[in-house]
């Protein structure tokens, strides 16, 4: 059985129906001071997977806790989450007296709650595998790279797939070889939050179609000034592929102010921009587990 909340409906369909799972809903209900009341179906199969993907994650977290925790006295032996975004993955260590490393801390919560966790790309920086970030009994990390590349063929493009920063290598050269682009990696300095300082490959860009592709856009600055820098040396046209559409704040107005003309993302986060689609990679991971 798929369990899945409301508000992911539309997603949690698809993927029944791509992995034949029977589809169940939980119900929410919110007390005047906040607390969440959470109903599950009466009984459960001894397989559940629950649908959660962790954008605004604080208070899907504790959903997951509450969730967790009643399937199992509902009856479910074997739970799998299914996170297409899965949060609190980039700060893999504390930089500073006294903080919390929240990629240890919100791991091992996860993995104290299920059996086996699927994502998709998750944002690991020093990390070199997802179990080391979340030690659960099994767990999956998809990529949406080579569905990126391919979708990006398929619209009869032949851009240049660039990446803005080292971090983006990975995904820009799956992207690249499953369309069969050319591809290059930029440089990024870091100043905060919002302020980021873009050095392009030294390529030929004038005259170029060049795709930013990256695996998350937050406040979107990092592809702003890559778009900015890419216009200067030349390009004709930017466009923008992303696996996790978050998109917070005046983000979406940064890239159009910077010329950025299309965006592309995974359905990983519902979001207009979406065009790649996830639940059929997603039900073949499934599939694998079941069949363990």
């Amino acid at each position: 059985m798929l369990l899945a909340f409301d508000d992911e409906s539309g997603f949690a369909r698809l993927l029944g129906a791509a992995a034949a799972l029977e589809l169940a809903a939980i119900a929410r209900h919110r007390f005047p001071d906040g607390e969440l009341k959470l109903t599950l179906p009466e009984r459960l199969p001894e397989r559940v997977v629950l649908l959660r993907t962790l954008d605004h994650p604080n208070e899907k977290l504790v959903e997951l806790l509450l969730a967790a925790e009643t399937a199992r006295t509902l009856g479910a032996r074997h739970l799998t989450l299914v996170a297409p975004y899965l949060a609190y993955m980039r700060q893999d260590m504390a930089f500073a007296p006294g903080e919390a490393v929240s990629q240890r801390i919100v791991g091992r919560f996860l993995a104290g709650l299920f059996d086996a966790v699927i994502t998709v790309d998750p944002h690991l920086h020093r990390t070199e595998t997802l179990v080391q970030a979340v030690p659960a009994r099994r767990v999956i990390a998809l990529s949406a790279a080579p569905l990126i590349g391919r979708f990006v063929a398929q619209q009869g493009l032949r851009p240049l797939l660039v990446g803005p920063d080292g971090e983006s290598h990975q995904w820009v050269a799956q992207a690249a070889a499953a369309g069969g682009f050319e591809h290059a990696v930029g440089r990024k300095t870091r100043h905060g939050d919002h302020q980021v300082q873009i050095e392009l490959p030294a390529v030929e860009l004038r005259g170029r179609h060049v795709v930013l592709v990256d695996d998350v856009a937050s406040t979107g600055r990092t592809f702003a000034r890559a778009a900015q820098a890419a216009y200067a040396a030349g390009a004709a046209r930017v466009d923008v592929a992303v696996t996790h559409a978050l998109f917070v704040g005046d983000a979406l107005a940064a890239l159009a102010a910077a010329g950025v003309r299309e965006i592309w993302s995974t359905d990983s986060i519902a979001h207009p921009s979406n065009r790649v689609g996830l639940a059929p990679t997603i039900a073949a991971a499934l599939r694998g587990l079941g069949a363990e």
